[in-house]
């Protein structure tokens, strides 16, 4: 029961950062083009550029647990599909633990640098004068659901013998 309730959590939080992410696109979209309209009726629009980089950066870190678990990551899967089970389960648990060690550890450390970011009170050197640390700290939660999703992942395998990876069908067609 348990572990159904933390399934359906983590699979929410996963879908709900990708949707953040989508709308991320959306929201650099919207800049561009009110960038755009602002330059022809002679307006300026300060800060635009910062912002719709925020918003890239945004887009990516918080896509990066979703993309995992839909299979949109490169994963070399000729090399695993051409060895033995036994060694293709070592070699996802050796991917698997890699992965999140290196995730958990950018998180540390991006948490550091957004925790100095706010404790000396850096602000932007572009026209958007913004406090450094609120952009910032989408990279933490990014690289946390990162983090999150390869521990997930590694379990699943540790456990059940197999990753949560779905794959595309456009993937599942190309290697035929």
């Amino acid at each position: 029961m348990a572990v159904t309730a933390i399934r359906k959590t983590l699979d929410f939080l996963y879908l709900l950062a990708g949707i953040a992410a989508a709308i991320c696109l959306i929201a650099i979209l919207v800049l561009i083009v009110a960038q755009m309209v602002a330059r022809w009726t002679g307006e300026i629009f300060p800060g635009a550029p910062n912002y719709a980089g925020y918003a890239m950066a945004a887009a990516s870190f918080l896509a990066f647990a979703n993309a995992l678990n839909k299979g949109a990551h490169i994963r070399v899967s000729i090399l695993l599909n051409s060895v033995p089970a036994h060694l293709k389960r070592a070699l996802e648990i050796w991917c698997f633990s890699l992965g999140a060690a290196i995730a958990w550890y950018f998180t540390y450390y991006a948490y550091w640098f957004v925790y100095w970011s706010w404790k000396f009170n850096e602000i932007s050197q572009g026209q958007d004068a913004i406090h450094l640390w609120i952009p910032q700290s989408v990279m933490v939660i990014g690289g946390g659901l990162l983090a999150i999703a390869l521990t997930d992942n590694l379990f699943h395998v540790l456990f059940k013998g197999d990753h949560r990876i779905t794959r595309d069908t456009v993937d599942e067609q190309s290697e035929v």
